[in-house]
């Protein structure tokens, strides 16, 4: 008899071993994936109690307290949409800066492509200051290690770019995202990678041939090589949608004098002024060509239309709220980020970013679903989608 109250005591005595021992290690590996570092025993103890008591949440916010969150796991999940190669160790930046200020200040995300807000090094750290032309005060900030919880701070980027308030579309008209996506080229570049980096599809899956062609620009051959039937079977599944959206940044340019647009600035052609070259406020690249199709579109405005809100592509998920036409780039931004295509997206990125792989089977796809449902009740908050991420890839 007393054998087995002795093995039924160590059996108990292991089952609760293995539960503390179960808890310390996703308390290790949920600050791991969220920090980048290991944790300190304080916090790594506070976070076993946490999870013992059911609350993996509170533990992940724990976490999500240590300087490296921000100056490390976010400056990841930003970089690769700040530049054309989509390289993830980009320098810092203020597109990327702007990304951590959102998620830690803990506001509607959607504002990433409408706000006039661009985050920037506090005036007390003595760094160089925001300069629309350069980016030694992020080059700075990064090579001192500040840290960014505590030292970003808001500013109006309609002041420190000197463009309008209404002209002002978040990220899009960052500095960062001017140098990559409105450099030389035709504008259609920062549709393209506002798509791919905040939406998650490239052009290629919303090609659509049904789409009316009337907004389409004069450098769009009708027929390429000869033949017409490529440009109505191939050619108009981009043109006829991403043209009228693109329209959107034809008051903006990147305007530079060094040979690789390092030290070059975002332009915007503001009201009462004219281009030399247009005589109007529609930048010279939205007529580059337009001898290829003189009877093509010739922009004459900022007024988008998105008509992909019929057809295939409204598995994007438009807010039927909104018109679905405007003028300039913040509205544009408005119509990007209410997308569930947008919500769907950021919660991909995040799964990425600590999770350290792609979704791979059905539970994944639910447990995406999930945090893509929390994420728009609670806000469009991202640290609770980081939350979210993190315990379900903690692990058992």
């Amino acid at each position: 008899m007393r054998n087995l109250i002795t093995v039924a005591s160590l059996a108990l005595l292991l089952a609760s071993t293995t539960a503390q021992a179960g808890t310390l290690e996703q308390a290790k590996r949920l600050h791991d994936r969220l920090a980048g570092v290991p944790a300190d025993a304080a916090t790594l103890s506070q976070m076993q109690t946490l999870l013992d008591a059911g609350d993996a949440t509170a533990a992940a916010e724990l976490a999500m307290q240590h300087p490296d969150f921000y100056r490390t796991t976010l400056k990841l999940f930003a970089a690769a949409a700040t530049n054309r190669d989509q390289d993830v160790f980009e320098p810092l930046n203020d597109y990327i800066a702007t990304v951590i200020g959102l998620v830690r200040d803990d506001v509607d995300y959607r504002q990433l492509l409408q706000t006039d807000i661009l985050y920037v090094g506090a005036d007390s750290l003595g760094l160089p200051p925001y300069q629309s032309d350069n980016n030694a005060h992020y080059l700075a900030l990064e090579q001192q290690a500040v840290d960014l919880a505590q030292y970003l701070q808001p500013r109006a980027q309609s002041s420190l770019n000197a463009i309008p308030a209404d002209a002002a579309a978040g990220v899009m008209t960052s500095r960062a995202a001017a140098k990559a996506f409105f450099y030389l080229g035709t504008n259609r570049a920062m549709l393209r990678f506002t798509l791919m980096n905040q939406l998650c599809t490239d052009l290629e899956p919303l090609q659509d041939i049904s789409r009316p062609t009337d907004r389409i620009r004069q450098d769009v051959s009708r027929s390429p090589g000869g033949d017409s039937r490529i440009f109505n079977n191939r050619c108009v599944g981009c043109h006829a949608g991403m043209d009228p959206l693109a329209q959107a940044f034809a008051y903006y340019d990147y305007q530079f004098s060094d040979e690789d647009g390092t030290n070059g600035r975002l332009f915007y052609q503001q009201a009462g002024t004219l281009n030399q070259q247009t005589q109007s406020r529609v930048q010279p690249k939205y007529h580059i060509n337009a001898g290829t199709f003189p009877y093509g579109f010739s922009t004459p405005d900022d007024s988008w239309q998105n008509y992909w809100r019929e057809g295939q592509n409204q598995s994007l998920g438009w807010d039927n709220s909104l018109p679905g036409q405007g003028s300039g780039a913040k509205s544009l931004g408005q119509e990007l980020a209410h997308t569930e295509a947008f919500a769907q997206c950021q919660v991909k990125k995040a799964f990425r970013t600590v999770c350290l792989r792609e979704p791979q089977d059905l539970s994944d796809v639910t447990a995406l679903q999930n945090i893509t449902d929390n994420f728009k009740a609670g806000g469009y908050r991202m640290k609770q989608v980081f939350a979210d991420t993190a315990t379900y890839c903690m692990g058992d």
